[in-house]
């Protein structure tokens, strides 16, 4: 068995507000992704694909890659112009014996190894698998005037997380599927957001919802930062 993580840090991080991309922020002394690349060093995971910005392959490799010993970082490529095309060019890069892939944002730098552990668990079970938790507030459904429209049960509502964990074979290939069909996709107003999507999109198979942890926040704008820094002082 053989997997990889293809962890993405090719935002631009607009909404950060800030001179320097918020996978290069510091936290803790340390930069942003390399919270979530230490994860997967440290773990059962057998090679790291880093999907970077234009232009920061060679910054990343030496500043990040080089510089922490992240051994199992196998290729740094570029990523493209929306997430779905980073992920594809990350899976591609890829060794083609890879038997699952574990496609993760590098602006989540709490992943850790139980999360891995249980989502390699549940991806050899089913095929396919996305982390999350259950959310705890109500959510409201909004319609195009911004009033609320319909309320789904809390029961049955999950916050969604990195990694999401697939059949390397498969999820490849329904990428490469996504790569020929954008036109009409974006044609017809069908958003691509995560990958869990794409499988939806494309085929009947079921998606596996795995337990991740509160704590794997997405670091998204700066009211986020001081949340981090709290976080990793607790871990």
């Amino acid at each position: 068995m053989k997997t990889v993580a293809v962890v993405l840090a090719a935002g631009s991080g607009s909404r950060m507000k800030s001179d320097v991309r918020k996978q290069y922020m510091e936290i803790g002394g340390k930069p942003l992704i390399y919270y979530s690349l230490r994860a997967f060093e440290e773990s059962i995971i057998d090679d790291i694909v880093l999907v970077v910005s234009k232009g920061d392959v060679e910054y990343v490799q030496k500043e990040i890659v080089d510089k922490y010993h992240f051994d199992k970082v196998t290729a740094i490529v570029e990523g493209g112009l929306y997430r779905y095309h980073s992920v594809r060019r990350g899976l591609m890069a890829a060794a083609e014996d890879c038997d699952y892939a574990f496609i993760h944002d590098g602006a989540r730098p709490f992943v850790d190894n139980d999360i891995i552990l249980r989502a390699l668990h549940a991806v050899k079970e089913f095929g396919a698998c996305v982390v999350g938790m259950p959310v705890k507030d109500t959510i409201k459904i909004a319609d195009d005037k911004g009033f609320a429209k319909e309320t789904p049960d809390r029961a049955h509502t999950w916050l969604i997380q990195t990694p999401q964990v697939f059949s390397y074979k498969m999820i490849l290939e329904l990428y490469q599927r996504l790569d020929r069909e954008e036109g009409e996709l974006m044609a017809r107003g069908i958003n691509i957001t995560d990958d869990a999507m794409v499988v939806e999109y494309f085929t009947d198979k079921k998606v596996k919802l795995v337990e991740g942890s509160y704590n794997n926040i997405k670091i998204t704008t700066p009211e986020d930062i001081p949340a981090a820094e709290a976080i990793l002082r607790n871990v």
